[in-house]
């Protein structure tokens, strides 16, 4: 059964997150389209951008930039895989391009944010994600990208070798060691071996 693939518009004022979407035939210019694919996807973007940078600050600047490149690509969706995922891929490269301009810039000043006393208020999915982002925020960030691209974009180890430019080797280490550190960030008080090997 193969799926019918919908167009660019359709894809975009569509609430099912597996909508298969054809890939444009030419660059879309009509402002509507672009504009409710951006309103789409923007949600998406800064979650992913949230979980590869340190901190909050620069979020909406990296975003604004990936938002872009994802509308200016558009033309290039072939349509062989969501175009969500290939939305995912581009943002994935801005933010590596923004964060190689920039230098690594520990900040010295933590967010202090109380995410404890909002917990009863929040939706529990919400304090979730804010938990496991303030774990990555320990995290070096070469395991931080290594593990956001491996579990959340689902990109293979290879896949990620490529887009890192590393070895293989070397992407499987970083996602053994983050593991292994996430471990210890979320529950210091439980003996998860005192090796990062599994």
């Amino acid at each position: 059964m193969t799926l019918v693939k919908t167009s660019l518009a359709s894809w975009a004022l569509s609430n099912d997150p597996n909508a298969p979407c054809a890939p444009p035939t030419k660059f879309p210019n009509d402002r509507e389209t672009l504009t409710t694919v951006a309103r789409r996807l923007l949600p998406r973007v800064r979650n992913l951008i949230r979980y590869l940078v340190h901190g909050d600050q620069d979020v909406d600047d990296i975003a604004q930039e990936a938002l872009l490149a994802v509308l200016r690509g558009l033309s290039s969706y072939r349509g062989e895989g969501s175009l969500e995922s290939w939305a995912d891929r581009v943002v994935a490269r801005v933010t590596f391009a923004w964060l190689r301009k920039r230098k690594p810039q520990r900040v010295l000043s933590l967010e202090v944010e109380d995410d404890a006393a909002d917990a009863a208020t929040l939706p529990d999915e919400y304090v979730r994600r804010r938990r496991l982002v303030h774990l990555l925020d320990e995290l070096p960030h070469e395991q931080r990208y290594a593990l956001v691209l491996h579990h959340v974009l689902g990109l293979s180890v290879v896949e990620i070798a490529l887009e890192t430019v590393t070895k293989a080797e070397t992407v499987r280490t970083r996602l053994r060691l983050g593991r292994h550190r996430l471990r210890q960030l979320a529950d210091p008080d439980s003996t998860h071996g005192d090796t990062p090997h599994e």
